[in-house]
């Protein structure tokens, strides 16, 4: 992982983004958070509706560095495409399984979660680089926004009046209740990250791709980290222009939301490489543990999620959390302790297997 070849920054941004999910996902009490750490209520954003979208936007970029790579070394589009399959089908399988813990009840069938849609992304931006162009995917992405935008601003159906954006009502989750059995989309009968608004968060990942893109072009510099802080501005403004029309909402992934997000991605990415490639900000604690975290991000999600079951199988949460209240701690901060606990365990054995130079990727 120390490759003076890998953009770093790209690491460090990947691990703190796994880190924060982990922060966010496995509060002590969900009924006691930190507003930052809580998604806004429907339309808007909190610190907490970028952490998701960041992630895929680094999807994208880390999808332009990797395939570009592996299209230098000579590999076949056949051999990278069964690949890219594979690995977006176990990425899915393995969120799909997720979904049954800790109750183990295979009787309910969830086909919609965050794995699941980070391995659509991840297949839908990853045979989109091998097949096509940059100007192609810029085509894709406009397209991807306006027909989100038209489809969800301008029909209407037999139940849902034209524009409407409420939760559980609107073309979205329509669509969704229309192609799949309510059981299978969630506990509400939508999805956060149902089938249809899988469509602009792959304009997310797009945007990733086409930042990646630039970066191997320019190659680090400072020109190439202007030039994507500029895109990023742009980008954010942009989307605060159409949220006037097209609220800027993660549960629906709005056009706004992708421009928005992807635009603060593409900042803060440049200011990373700034600061980490280009300063040489690296052997810093926080850059550290961003490395240690990235180099085996989904793996990392995935272990979360199996501490979680753990400790609250083994009434460990329960000692731990009741025990701080116990002792006059505040409900909101014991919760906040509890989750960085979460994140520690994490980084412990992300670190085990960091030392060790054992990277999974699912």
């Amino acid at each position: 992982m120390d490759n003076p070849n890998r953009i770093l920054a790209v690491d460090i941004f990947r691990g703190l983004t796994i880190a924060m999910m982990i922060l966010v996902n496995y509060p002590g009490s969900w009924g006691f958070m930190y507003p930052p750490l809580v998604h806004s209520a429907w339309n808007g954003t909190s610190p907490t509706d970028f952490i998701f979208p960041f992630f895929i936007f680094i999807v994208g970029v880390s999808v332009a560095l990797s395939y570009t790579r592996q299209k230098e070394s000579g590999k076949s589009r056949k051999e990278m495409v069964k690949k890219i399959l594979i690995r977006g089908l176990k990425i899915y399988l393995i969120g799909l399984f997720l979904h049954y813990l800790p109750e183990l009840d295979f009787t309910r069938i969830n086909l919609f979660g965050v794995l699941q849609r980070i391995a659509a992304v991840f297949v839908a931006c990853a045979l989109l680089f091998i097949y096509t162009n940059w100007k192609t995917q810029i085509y894709i992405f406009g397209t991807i926004l306006l027909g989100y935008w038209i489809t969800m601003s301008f029909i209407s159906t037999d139940t849902l009046l034209a524009g409407t954006i409420e939760p559980g009502a609107n073309l979205a989750f329509w669509i969704d209740r229309l192609i799949f059995p309510v059981e299978m989309i969630g506990k509400h009968g939508w999805s956060a990250e149902g089938f249809y608004s899988t469509f602009p968060a792959i304009a997310t990942g797009i945007t990733g791709m086409l930042a990646g893109r630039l970066i191997l072009t320019k190659k680090i510099s400072e020109h190439t980290i202007i030039l994507l802080f500029i895109a990023g501005i742009l980008s954010l403004l942009a989307g605060s222009v159409w949220d006037w029309q097209f609220p800027i909402n993660k549960k629906v992934w709005t056009s706004s939301y992708v421009l928005y997000t992807s635009g603060w991605a593409a900042v803060v990415l440049a200011m990373s490489i700034w600061f980490v490639d280009f300063q040489g900000y690296k052997n810093n604690l926080l850059a550290r543990f961003g490395i240690i975290f990235g180099s085996n991000a989904i793996a990392v999600y995935v272990m979360a999620d199996l501490f979680e079951t753990i400790y609250k199988y083994t009434h460990i949460h329960d000692v731990v959390y009741d025990g701080l209240i116990n002792i006059r701690m505040t409900e909101v901060n014991a919760s906040l302790i509890w989750s960085m606990i979460s994140v520690g365990s994490c980084f412990l054995v992300a670190l085990i297997l960091y030392r060790k130079k054992l990277f999974f990727k699912l």
